[in-house]
């Protein structure tokens, strides 16, 4: 399969790089992290040892190839502008999956790409920048794949075995949207408390005051989706919630390693796009109202 990947920060080269074993792959990136792939190749230590020569550029210009699959993996404040500069590469059977972070990136891509080709994903792996052309593989995760109404059809089939035979292990969901709700919810605990308080997604268990945050923001976020229609369970999410902390208990999130990067955050697009539902429903939301200001001190907004 020829497969773009749109956005090749940590998880993103991490993809691209299983996916290029038996695919054609080629990583749009930041031009340092390009130019150290092009000369050295992409090198990927920790839960995965890997080096490969995979295909990077900079920017979206001509494709060598038609493209099948374009992967979406940017951060979710640049879906927008991305997607519309990938607009020229994508045609008719172009299927776009968004596997990113956020409860708004579908609405962004729909702007620009037909519905009927969009997919969605999410995935718990955790990885991190070494330095260009570097990735840490820190945390083995799931990655779920699904159609947007939920059809299982031949096409997310396909693509579900092609991750799963390189090594990314991942299943095909009938309800997409409410495992992207389920993702956010559990990032919308994670993320930024861990940001805020400036330690690794284990401490949150450690000390009894944050468990005791974790659980009441977990149970306003559901709250909130309920609220929209996603049906989901209090005490699962609590227990879905501090079974990924254990599970990644040595990772700093995502949205921990931007602030330390003096770098712009997701916050708008979990926390902040749950205040926003919230108050259409009428459902209160003090704590994610509390957080999205907290963190925004912290970060480049």
């Amino acid at each position: 399969m020829n497969i773009v990947v749109l956005g090749a920060g940590a998880i993103g080269s991490l993809f691209g790089a299983l996916l290029s074993k038996k695919n054609n792959v080629i990583l749009i990136g930041r031009t340092s992290h390009v130019n150290a792939i092009n000369k050295n190749g992409l090198s990927i230590d920790g839960k995965t040892q890997l080096n490969v020569n995979v295909s990077a550029v900079d920017s979206v210009n001509s494709m060598p190839f038609s493209v099948d699959l374009l992967i979406v993996i940017v951060k979710s404040y640049d879906t927008k502008s991305a997607i519309d500069q990938a607009k020229q590469i994508i045609h008719d059977r172009t299927v776009v999956l968004s596997l990113q972070n956020g409860l708004d990136n579908i609405k962004a891509i729909e702007h620009v790409v037909e519905r009927r080709q969009i997919i969605a994903g999410v995935t718990t792996h955790g990885a991190f920048f070494s330095k260009p052309g570097c990735i840490k593989h820190t945390g083995v995760g799931k990655t779920v794949l699904g159609e947007l109404d939920g059809e299982s059809s031949e096409r997310i089939k396909n693509i579900g075995n092609i991750f799963n035979l390189a090594e990314i292990e991942t299943v095909v969901s009938k309800n997409i949207i409410k495992e992207i709700w389920i993702k956010a919810v559990i990032n919308s605990c994670i993320n930024p408390l861990t940001a805020f308080f400036g330690c690794r997604n284990g401490h949150l268990l450690e000390n009894p005051i944050l468990e005791k945050i974790v659980e009441n923001v977990c149970e306003e976020s559901t709250s909130v989706a309920n609220a929209y229609g996603i049906k989901l369970s209090y005490q699962d999410m609590v227990n879905k919630t501090k079974e990924v902390i254990r599970e990644t208990s040595e990772n700093y999130s995502s949205m921990l390693q931007s602030v330390r990067k003096g770098k712009k955050t997701e916050i708008d697009s979990i926390n902040g796009a749950l205040v926003n539902i919230g108050r259409t429903y009428s459902i209160d939301v003090p704590l994610n109202e509390i957080l999205v200001p907290l963190v925004k001190t912290f970060s480049e907004q």
